[in-house]
């Protein structure tokens, strides 16, 4: 099998974003936005999928590091001839009219010794590489676009040579360059002065917004990337979080589990916003949920699992035969078809960071009034739909089941709606909702407890398992010490993990058994073990865990169990999300000799 690595850097400004290879090769960018065609997709076939490349002559070793708490990428050439470092971003600055965030990716060249010597190989191929692209140039700029296909056209802006770069000619550098990619025509002239002037903007503005990150006992670095890397995956424009920047990264390597994740799914956005608002950063809780005010404008409008990033709510899947795929794994897709599932458990994680809102902030009246009418029409939805089977977390494609994530997420709907209403002083709708919630708990533990396994099941009446189940004492349904919940965490970690990884379950689905781990549910594993007193394993874990990033400290959706290479869409919200919430976890429950001893006394005095 070909050695596959997604070694990647991401950069971006919340309007769209890009992922720069280990060796300076730029090999994914959408332009204008996030969910738009490629202009480079070399990640999703060498030939035919476009980059922006560096290929230094004498090179003896290459460094790659975020620009420290930012998100500017600074790789570093070290060759025979000389030292170079190119920065990369996408500008993301305050100015008069709110945010400066063009569609724009900047790379800076730096001269740091000697005169070193490389070639720059520019290929665009736009609209996914569908029809051919090509290259004019002008005094100004070089032009790339299509002669078929809708009106698409980049504009590139440099101060090397139009013919060294398009001639893929040598350039030696002595002093500072740069490239500037641009979705739209430039109306200022520019040069080094004013592209390095919008470096050192985008720099403090990443600054200033680390400077906001809550900081912890441990983890503050891991932490602090992950909440760099959420938001790069939101989209100021309309407020959406997005599951993860790519599309058709496979889950397993030669197979057909390829999806397109460029979109904002309810689950990923509502704990995404969630994990950031407890990090300090509310602003993005804010605009996710005016985002979901604004697509659910009618009282009985249904609620899809997932939405376009601009509000669409018609995601239709087609796929893309003339692109290889990664590592040869076709298809590639682009749209989700999953938009149409009906996923239950949807409502209460909605819900959940409705009211951690409610909880923090005040808000205006009218807004209050909005998401009180989410509030009103979410639990509706739930009296209509809790009893029926759904498709799941996990989004089976084929089959429905009665899953007990989703039964116990349709619990947290109605809890947490009970606590919005005394917060809000409604106090007419709580008995109404109280019974309920203790309806819908009745059923769960009748229905969904395997005598066989000693454990919370997938469904109801089986005995498989899910890692997701782990998720019931985080949202409140049990207690760590509830004997249930232990026995429920022992039975999991038995069945599903292997190698010290995590299977999300081993029950066949629609595409046969699962052959990858879902990072996300090692993360709730560790979490899980740790809740229940499991300490030194689950930290132990952890800090293993930490060492199957990439180099830059990112984690995609996936990781194989033998080798470890990342796999997946990339980076994945979901991964880094629960990597933020471990890291708390683990450092606020740090305690001392003394605090232990105290807890010991107070225990027994209390018994």
């Amino acid at each position: 099998m070909e050695n596959l690595n997604l070694n990647y850097g991401i950069i971006g400004n919340c309007r769209s974003a890009a992922l720069v290879s280990e060796n300076g090769s730029v090999d994914w960018l959408c332009l204008p936005k996030f969910d738009a065609p490629s202009v480079f997709a070399k990640l999703l076939d060498k030939e035919k999928g476009g980059s922006v490349s560096i290929e230094p002559e004498k090179l003896l070793s290459i460094n790659q590091e975020y620009i420290e708490r930012t998100n500017l990428l600074c790789t570093k050439f070290v060759c025979e001839d000389g030292v170079f470092e190119v920065i990369d971003f996408m500008p993301r600055y305050k100015n008069d009219d709110g945010y400066y965030s063009p569609s724009d990716l900047v790379r800076v060249f730096n001269c740091i010794s000697g005169a070193p010597t490389f070639k720059i190989t520019y290929d665009p191929k736009l609209e996914y590489g569908v029809h051919e692209t090509f290259i004019s140039e002008n005094k100004k700029y070089i032009k790339a676009f299509t002669k078929r296909g809708s009106y698409d056209s980049l504009y590139l802006y440099t101060d090397f040579d139009f013919k060294d770069v398009l001639n893929k000619e040598v350039i030696t550098l002595t002093d500072s360059k740069y490239m500037l990619v641009s979705y739209n025509q430039k109306l200022l002239n520019q040069d080094i002065q004013r592209v390095k002037l919008k470096m050192e903007r985008t720099k403090v503005y990443w600054l200033n917004w680390s400077e906001k990150t809550t900081t912890f006992s441990n983890y503050n670095n891991e932490i602090n990337r992950s909440a760099l890397t959420l938001k790069l995956l939101s989209y100021d424009k309309s407020g959406a979080v997005l599951a993860a920047l790519t599309t058709s990264l496979p889950e397993t390597v030669g197979e057909v589990r390829n999806w397109d994740y460029r979109f904002c799914w309810i689950r990923d956005g509502s704990m995404v916003v969630k994990i950031l608002t407890q990090l300090g950063h509310s602003t993005v809780a804010q605009n996710y949920l005016r985002f979901i005010v604004n697509i659910l404008p009618e009282k009985d409008e249904k609620m899809q699992i997932m939405y376009g990033i601009s509000g669409e709510k018609r995601l239709s899947e087609y796929e893309l035969p003339h692109l290889a795929g990664y590592g040869n794994s076709k298809p590639v897709r682009v749209g989700n078809a999953a938009y149409k599932q009906k996923q239950n458990d949807i409502y209460g994680i909605l819900m959940d960071a409705i009211y951690q809102h409610f909880s923090l902030f005040s808000a205006s009246l009218s807004y209050s009034e909005d998401l009180w009418t989410v509030v009103r029409n979410v639990v509706k939805m739930v009296e209509k739909n809790w009893q029926k089977p759904d498709k799941g977390i996990w989004e089976i494609r084929n089959e429905s089941k009665h899953f007990t994530f989703s039964k116990v997420l349709c619990w947290v709907a109605i809890d947490r709606a009970q606590k919005i209403a005394v917060l809000l002083k409604q106090d007419d709708y709580i008995k109404k909702w109280k019974k309920l919630e203790d309806k819908i708990r009745a059923e769960i533990e009748l229905k969904a407890w395997s005598e066989t396994k000693q454990s919370y099941s997938q469904a109801y009446g089986s005995d498989d398992l899910d890692a997701s189940v782990l998720l019931l004492e985080s949202y409140g349904f049990v207690k760590a010490k509830d004997e249930r919940y232990k026995s429920t965490v022992y039975a999991i970690q038995k069945e599903l993990e292997h190698n010290g990884l995590m299977y999300r379950y081993i029950n066949q689905d629609d595409f046969g058994l699962p052959k990858s781990s879902f990072t996300i549910c090692t993360f709730w594993l560790i979490n899980a073990l740790y809740k229940i007193g499991e300490k030194e394993a689950a930290i132990e874990r952890f800090e293993q865990l930490l060492t199957y990033n990439n180099h830059l400290g990112l984690f995609s959706e996936d990781l194989d169990f033998e080798t470890k290479q990342q796999l997946g869409n990339f980076p994945q919200a979901y991964s880094h999300l629960a990597l933020i919430e471990t890291a708390i976890n683990i450092s606020e429950g740090e305690i001392t000799k003394e605090e232990k001893i105290m807890d010991a006394l107070r225990y027994e005095t209390f018994h």
